[in-house]
């Protein structure tokens, strides 16, 4: 990324000021501006998370809020309700106490001297999340919208559950906030009641995983911030980003379906990434695209951003499998809408023998009562092993490797080698009929590219509990041996699919550790004959060649710090052969630094287990550990959590630790153990 020195503006920053709100809680924010703001006020631009403005988000404000400024805005970073230097706890993500203090935050900020009293929200993930909810709240001030890796839909698309069974993902997601929330506010900015802040924090934010796993069908606790709920409501434009390795991609598409407002849509090739940061590559010029949306919104200057295609997305090319990518291969392709003219629907039938062959448009699927040889699969608790993360934060490992070990406990339905390039854009489907011998089973489908010389690479999958197959707010369980039909989707992706390599569709009970295995073995039995796959086809696409290209990614300075450690991470798959046991390790470890400007000293390391003992389905776990420490001169603090969940057929179980230490010294030990009956998951 090019580091740009020079701007437009000279901006000055603001280290700490607070906002109160109307209860007297007062939140922690942290701001750049031009140095003449005052005299002649800009709009602001807000960005609103719990992750620590003071620290864990710094290095990355550094480089973007500073060069949003310097081209005539005011940004500002503010820390939520019980977290970095705010005051108050925080009990849960997106509580309507959030969204109550983002409004009266847009209130204050819009009467501020420096503000023009027009305002935009831009965010990724969390901050993705409540910008589309706070401007489905609709205060006057705020104007327009960016939001990146978020959803509109909590229950359907989020790292809670996918299809109906419950990710792996939601697991280390709470382990990460069950973390943060140990973190106190910096005496450096909120002085001698840092103490009292941090100790109510470890003794009222609570176990978050126990209060989600209390909710495992979509119910209003997951209605709640979902603005699928009322799409009307949002009444501001919106921009859309994610990458097809992100775990939210589905969402753009949805919301530029969906949205009566003024929408564009941006889905590169990256992970849960700004994409002036993407990984994999190829990054773009992400600022320069953020300020014509600004100046358009803000402004009111004609930037020609809304001139261009309302949706770009990244059309992925072939690439060998592998657990990370720096760069993918492939081009941007542009599209006048969505639902495309450009994309139809292509189903291809699937064979007793194995084979995948595209039909006929006029051919019809058979009805409910077609005979047929059924194919039966009771897959390995193994399969989903070289599966990847449900979310990638482009670390080493998180990414599908071959996906040959995991087919072999599958079935696979494949084609002849393609006589001619295959485009897709979109999501696939797979229209299922089977049976199942238990009342509670999930499916996980693949659909892979398979090269010239045998290797496996994953394009897309789904995961679905086959209990939800009437919908998601009530399951019915299963009769055993009832012939059923339901339609699994896929993740959106765009990719083609070379001449001479094959499509196959994979189709497996179990895909751990993406997905938590259903309370037993199970046996599935697919109707191939009734069984259909659907491929959202693209051809055209004239629009691709009058695209303006990106411009190359830029940034201000880099924030300076001193390194005594390096980070690094590890992901291992572990079978100890003799005890038959096979674990999922992984480390990320941040490393240890010192922020120079702050003299602050912060490290941070997290551990996560996930396994089974042969195919004992009461044996799968997962466990987190992670450790926090921050320190400047005498003044430390330190905390470590842990957290394991395990099942039985009935119930899941938790057992929670977290500890607390100020210097050397013991301050809080808290224990948790909970039994949560499991709800046809």
């Amino acid at each position: 990324m090019k580091t740009v020195t020079e701007f437009p503006f000279a901006v000055r920053e603001v280290e700490h000021f607070e906002i109160a709100m109307p209860d007297g809680c007062r939140l922690a924010a942290r701001m750049w501006l031009p140095e003449n703001a005052d005299a002649e006020p800009v709009p602001a631009i807000l960005e609103y998370i719990p992750y620590r403005k003071n620290d864990g988000t710094l290095a990355r404000d550094m480089t973007t809020a500073r060069y949003v400024a310097g081209h005539g805005y005011a940004y500002v970073r503010l820390d939520l309700r019980g977290s970095g230097d705010s005051q108050g706890v925080m009990l849960d993500e997106y509580t309507q106490q959030e969204l109550d203090d983002g409004c009266e935050a847009i209130r204050w900020i819009a009467e501020q001297p420096w503000c023009d009293g027009n305002l935009g929200m831009i965010g990724i993930s969390w901050g993705g999340f409540n910008g589309l909810q706070i401007a489905a709240m609709q205060p006057p001030a705020l104007k327009a919208v960016i939001t990146c890796c978020s959803t509109d839909d909590r229950y359907a698309d989020d790292i809670h559950y996918m299809g109906g069974t419950f990710l792996i993902d939601q697991i280390s997601w709470a382990a990460v906030m069950f973390s943060g929330n140990t973190l106190p506010p910096d005496p450096r900015n909120v002085g001698e009641r840092w103490r009292e802040e941090w100790l109510r924090r470890l003794d009222e934010s609570g176990l978050w995983l126990d209060n989600w796993l209390r909710h495992q069908r979509r119910d209003a606790f997951w209605k709640h911030g979902s603005i699928c709920e009322d799409y009307s409501a949002v009444k501001v434009p919106v921009y859309a980003i994610s990458g097809w390795a992100d775990g939210y991609c589905r969402s753009v598409l949805r919301l530029l379906e969906n949205l009566s407002v003024p929408t564009k849509g941006l889905i590169g090739p990256w992970a849960h990434k700004y994409p002036h940061l993407g990984v994999p590559g190829p990054a773009i010029g992400f600022l320069q695209e953020e300020l014509r949306w600004w100046d358009q919104w803000l402004k009111g200057r004609e930037t020609g951003i809304m001139d261009e295609p309302p949706l770009r997305m990244f059309m992925q090319d072939h690439a060998e499998p592998q657990g990370s990518y720096q760069e993918r291969e492939g081009r941007w392709i542009g599209e006048p809408s969505w639902p495309s003219p450009n994309v139809s629907r292509t189903r291809f039938g699937l064979a007793p023998d194995g084979r995948l062959t595209a039909e006929r448009h006029d051919a019809e699927p058979a009805g409910p009562e077609a005979r047929g040889r059924g194919l039966a699969v009771c897959s390995p608790l193994r399969v989903g092993t070289g599966g990847g993360k449900w979310c990638s934060y482009a670390v080493p490992g998180d990414q599908p490797v071959d996906q040959r070990e995991d087919d072999s406990g599958s079935l696979v339905f494949e084609t002849e080698p393609l006589e001619d390039v295959l485009e897709i854009a979109g999501d696939a489907a797979l229209d299922l009929c089977f049976e199942s011998d238990r009342p509670v089973a999930i499916v996980a489908v693949r659909l892979s590219d398979v090269a010239p010389d045998g290797s496996v690479t994953r394009v897309s999958y789904g995961l679905f509990n086959l209990t939800h197959r009437n919908g998601h707010e009530a399951p019915e369980a299963l009769q055993p041996g009832h012939r059923y039909r339901a339609v699994i989707p896929f993740k959106p992706v765009a990719q083609t699919f070379r001449a001479g390599h094959r499509l196959r569709l994979s189709i497996s009970t179990n895909y751990f550790p993406l997905a938590w295995p259903a309370p037993e073995p199970v046996q599935l039995t697919v109707f191939p004959a009734d069984s259909r796959l659907e491929l959202p086809v693209r051809q055209g696409g004239e629009e691709d060649l009058r695209l303006p290209d990106f411009l190359d990614p830029e940034g201000a300075g880099p924030l300076e710090r001193e390194w005594i450690t390096k980070p690094h991470s590890a992901w291992r798959v572990v079978d100890d052969l003799a005890a038959g046991i096979t674990q999922v390790e992984i480390v990320e470890d941040a490393g240890t630094a010192r922020i120079v400007g702050n003299d602050l000293t912060v490290a941070e390391r997290a551990e996560e287990t996930y396994g089974f003992c042969g195919n004992d389905y009461r044996s799968v776990m997962g466990e987190t550990l992670r450790t926090c420490a921050m320190q400047r001169g005498d003044w430390s603090i330190r905390s470590r959590t842990w957290m394991k969940m395990t099942a039985t057929a009935e119930a899941f179980v938790i057992e929670a630790k977290l500890e607390a230490w100020e210097g050397d010294s013991l301050v809080r030990e808290h224990e948790w153990s909970t039994r949560i009956e499991r709800d046809l998951v």
